[in-house]
């Protein structure tokens, strides 16, 4: 296996896209609640990711506004999977090519393969900018929602498009015609 892309390597990929982006560097977090006082100091939607793996072996990267209740069983259920446990610290790594408590988004970038199959949260559409660690967690990088889905389409994936209720279940959104390739 190459070695993974540095945040370097993916900031390239952006600005060869034509996507802007801010990086605010900060002390590395661990999770969502230790991640209060980023989130007050940089505007947007701040996003939670998880990697998952269901009980046939696939794999899936769920990002998600911080505070989207998810309820993983029924996000299975609906998209066809087996049921989902969380993706161990060593097959994280091996596949998307960051440690535990750095999932992002933009770990796709070390996934040429496409063995991980992307989940995105419906809101976060409605937040401008949406925050994501740059492949580690001592940094955040902002980027508007449209050029977060350019970013996914240019690595040749269809993400999963899934609302969720305040209870955590998820239902499917169908993406308008073309939308998924804007700027592609």
């Amino acid at each position: 296996m190459t070695a993974p892309a540095a945040p370097e390597d993916l900031f390239a990929r952006l600005d060869a896209l034509a996507i802007p982006h801010a990086t605010r560097t900060h002390a590395p977090v661990f999770t969502v609640a230790e991640s209060a006082e980023i989130k007050a100091q940089m505007p947007g939607g701040h996003t939670k990711n998880l990697f998952l793996k269901d009980k046939k072996g696939a794999l899936f990267l769920l990002c998600a506004i911080a505070d989207t209740a998810i309820e993983l069983n029924a996000v299975s259920k609906l998209i066809g999977a087996g049921r989902f446990s969380f993706g161990s610290p060593e097959l994280l790594m091996e596949r998307l090519g960051v440690p535990a408590g750095s999932v992002t988004l933009f770990a796709l970038i070390n996934d040429p393969d496409r063995q991980v199959t992307v989940i995105l949260d419906e809101a976060l559409f409605a937040h401008d900018p949406i925050n994501f660690h740059p492949l580690r967690n001592d940094a955040t990088t902002a980027i508007s929602p449209a050029d977060m889905l350019r970013f996914v389409v240019s690595l040749g994936r269809e993400p999963i498009r899934l609302a969720f209720d305040a209870a955590g279940k998820p239902s499917a959104i169908e993406p308008e015609p073309g939308s998924a390739h804007v700027g592609g």
